[in-house]
């Protein structure tokens, strides 16, 4: 007698059930869907027990006739999907009419519904996969489906589930994920007759992922960020900054085509993007929506449709890639049209005001233009001033020999805080911004219509230095530091594999080795903003990141010299505790607005906060008065 049985319907259904319905989210996940692909524009989730008690979904949708609503019972029944050649393009959210009988399988379930060009509905209740009920029912467009005591026949999937919290939170990702792909759809969610989301129907993907994220602060957009998009792939979506503090909420969603799944490649598209802005231990946050061709995709390869392949997966990858990078550029330069009025108007209105000064007999000089040393962060004296080239004509300074080397309480001299226009005052105003002072010599605090704005003085420097040892170093023009006496240094088996793997990578950044002889190399010049370093600990330093580092002798190169650069300008630049004269606050604001780059250090941190007016007058409780 043949030991292979065919198992039962019911059987069969169960088993599909333990993979399609991992837990109570799982089950909203496929009604929502269907109710999006039956062209609803309002969803209605509600859920009692953390969904196990009870899960409904109502929606406006098309609706089903009576024989509809139990042909949906059985498996693989489903309208999405008709003909074999279709399963290569599939363009709805469900396509495998696995999901119902699944469901069914474990629980109570009801559905009622009724067909648009129907005067009544139908109702249907299935208990564990078995039909009991079937009727009239007087009922509104669209499609009710509750789902009651969820494995109540399977008492040991329950014992799987997490707590009422945390099953909570996935129904709530859900519904989220899925406002944020149809943000034309309205969508509502209540827990034990809570409201804890409403999204109103037409609104806008922005205004949308700003209630759900919880954020009303500057968004980077993708959306017009797409140069790089072809006809068959579109990018859409908004980031949140990179130094936006990440909450619940506010993590990376990726919607494909209205489908919201996990994957890997996306994800480390968006974060290798924002290269250079992401602080150490900051995850991308936003959503990314991309748009793409059914054919290129193949959403058929996970069991709940939460992971999918692509057919090309590296153009997908570069074109993320290009269109985040360019909309962190176009948040750059609209920062720095906010930061900085363009350079040429400030001096227009500079003149217009010192024509109509009576009080001044002399013209002012112009602004300090001498840049900072690149290595002013090592090579100068803490807490003493650099005597500008030139000194403004009208005011009665001391010469460079007779001014104290320290400086005392104040970093500014005593006409700063004068009401009379002196030159010193009108050296101290840039770009439309007006320099106030210096704060625990590290801050610049700058003041610009209704605007407080506070700059990291070495994240600032850090950035415009990594920016310009970046370019030198891809024009192989690195400054070099010459050693007066060559230094030798042994290296093990495996620095000198490294070594000879990547010495010319070395020679580019500035490094001049030689090789001596058995495992002694010599030092013959450094790069120049470090040269104050120990060049033998330094040079074992750089040769442990490239012996570290995996991939490819190109990328490996390409990340560690990132790297490298990025310490190399935190090395070099102004410190904290480095007192900077007025003149020497003007060249670094003159060289971020030049700069390519400002808004970040190398390594994530923000260089610019800014405070509005009505904020600051709050700390005091004014309320503008």
């Amino acid at each position: 007698m043949s030991r292979i049985r065919i198992l039962s319907e019911h059987l069969s259904n169960q088993i599909a059930a333990g993979e399609v319905v991992e837990r109570p989210a799982s089950v909203v996940k496929e009604l929502i869907e269907n109710s999006i692909d039956a062209g609803a524009n309002q969803v209605d989730v509600e859920i009692e027990g953390s969904g196990v008690r009870l899960m409904r979904v109502v929606d406006n949708g098309c609706g089903m006739i009576e024989d509809d609503v139990l042909l949906c019972l059985e498996r693989h029944a489903t309208s999405k999907i008709q003909e074999e050649s279709q399963l290569g393009a599939i363009a709805t959210l469900g396509f495998r009419g696995e999901a119902l009988p699944s469901i069914g399988s474990v629980s109570r379930m009801t559905i009622i519904s009724r067909d648009q060009e129907k005067e009544s509905g139908t109702l249907v209740e299935l208990r564990y996969g078995a039909l009991h009920a079937v009727h009239e029912q007087g009922c509104s467009r669209g499609t009710v489906m509750e789902v009651r005591n969820l494995f109540g026949n399977v008492p040991a999937r329950k014992k799987f589930l997490k707590s009422a919290r945390t099953e909570t939170y996935h129904v709530e990702e859900v519904v989220k994920n899925q406002a944020i792909a149809m943000p034309e759809v309205g969508f509502s969610l209540r827990v034990d007759e809570r409201t804890v989301l409403d999204c109103p129907s037409g609104s806008d993907l922005e205004t949308r992922l700003r209630y759900i994220f919880r954020y009303d602060g500057p968004l980077l957009s993708l959306e017009h960020s797409g140069a790089a998009a072809t006809d068959s792939i579109q990018v859409g979506g908004y980031l949140l900054l990179p130094e936006a503090a990440p909450n619940r909420s506010a993590r990376l969603r990726i919607l494909v085509n209205g489908r919201a799944v996990q994957d890997r490649m996306i994800r480390n598209a968006v974060t290798e993007g924002l290269h250079g802005f992401l602080m150490k231990g900051y995850k991308p946050a936003g959503a990314v929506l991309l748009s793409i061709s059914p054919e290129l995709v193949d959403v058929n390869v996970h069991p709940a449709k939460r992971e999918i392949r692509f057919r090309d997966h590296r153009q997908v990858y570069q074109l993320l890639k290009t269109v985040v990078k360019s909309a962190i550029q176009k948040h750059q330069e609209h920062a720095r049209a906010q930061l900085f009025t363009p350079a040429q108007k400030s001096i227009n209105e500079n003149q217009e005001r010192l024509s109509e000064n009576l009080i001044m007999a002399e013209p002012a000089a112009k602004p300090f233009q001498r840049p900072l040393d690149s290595a002013i962060g090592i090579a100068r004296v803490q807490n003493k001033h650099v005597v500008p080239d030139e000194q403004p004509p009208v005011m009665e300074k001391p010469t460079a020999t007779e001014r104290p080397e320290k400086v005392s309480e104040h970093v500014f001299s005593a006409p700063f805080f004068q009401h009379e226009p002196t030159a010193e005052k009108r050296d101290t105003e840039f770009a439309g911004l007006r320099l106030v002072g210096q704060l625990f010599s590290l801050y610049l605090l700058c003041e610009k219509g209704d605007r407080f704005i506070v700059i990291d003085q070495h994240a600032a420097h850090e950035r415009i230095l990594y920016g310009q040892m970046k370019r030198d170093y891809l024009k192989k023009d690195i400054p070099r530091q010459g050693l007066l006496f060559p230094v030798t240094v042994e290296l093990g088996p495996d620095h000198m594999e490294t070594m000879e793997r990547y010495h010319d990578d070395l020679q580019s950044l500035g490094l001049e080795i030689d090789y001596f002889g058995e495992t002694t190399w010599v030092i013959k010049s450094v790069p120049a903003v470090i040269s104050v370093l120990d060049p033998i600990s330094m040079l074992h330093d750089i040769l442990d990141m490239l012996y570290e580092s995996k991939g490819s002798r190109k990328q490996v190169v390409a990340g560690v010299i990132d790297d490298l650069l990025a310490s190399m300008a935190c090395k070099a630049a102004i410190k904290a505790g480095n007192v900077l004269s007025p003149q020497e606050m003007i060249s670094l604001l003159q060289q971020m607005e030049e700069s390519d780059v400002f808004s970040h250090c190398p390594h994530g941190r923000p260089v610019v906060k800014t405070f509005l007016q009505p904020e600051v007058e709050k700390w005091f409780h004014r309320h503008g008065g």
